[in-house]
This record gives C-alpha cells, sequence and structure tokens, in this order.
C-alpha cells in the first residue's frame, strides 16, 4: 500500500492530500530516510510524522486496504 494512502486509512493523518504534501515536503521519513507518498509501506517499517511539536514515530503492525474507526490503530504500535 502506498504511504499516503497508509497515512490515511489509519488515521494518522487525516486526509490523503495532506498526508501527500508532507511526504512532499520532506516531514515523512520511513527507517529514518525520507520516503515519497509512493513509498510501499510494508510490516515492521518505522514511520516518523515530524509534524507539529513532537514528532510521532510509529512502527507498522499490518497493512489492510480498510480500516474503521475501531480497529485503524490495531495497524500500528507507537513507538514514542
Amino acid at each position: 500500500m502506498r504511504l499516503d494512502k497508509y497515512l490515511k486509512v489509519t488515521r494518522i493523518i487525516k486526509r490523503r492530500t495532506v498526508a501527500n504534501e508532507a511526504c512532499d515536503a520532506g516531514r515523512i521519513y520511513v527507517n529514518d530516510k525520507p520516503a515519497r507518498a509512493s513509498y510501499d509501506v510494508k510490516i515492521n517499517d518505522i514511520i516518523t510524522v515530524d509534524m507539529g511539536s513532537k514528532p510521532l514515530k510509529v512502527r507498522v503492525l499490518g497493512v489492510s486496504e480498510y480500516a474503521t474507526k475501531e480497529n485503524a490503530a490495531e495497524n500500528y504500535e507507537v513507538i514514542s
């Protein structure tokens, strides 16, 4: 799954266009490297979202095309 879509489906970022713009601006890192919106997310990737005052770091636990509000957070684990 594309990185921008993953961020939207898991509700880490609310809109896919915002996720796409954040990737273009260099605010999203995967495994400590700047990532493009087209990056293919895999299980155990470490995604860092550097928006706001404190960066959000998560580990990918699952990749599913659809997620409800209740189970969206089951696809990742917050590291710091």
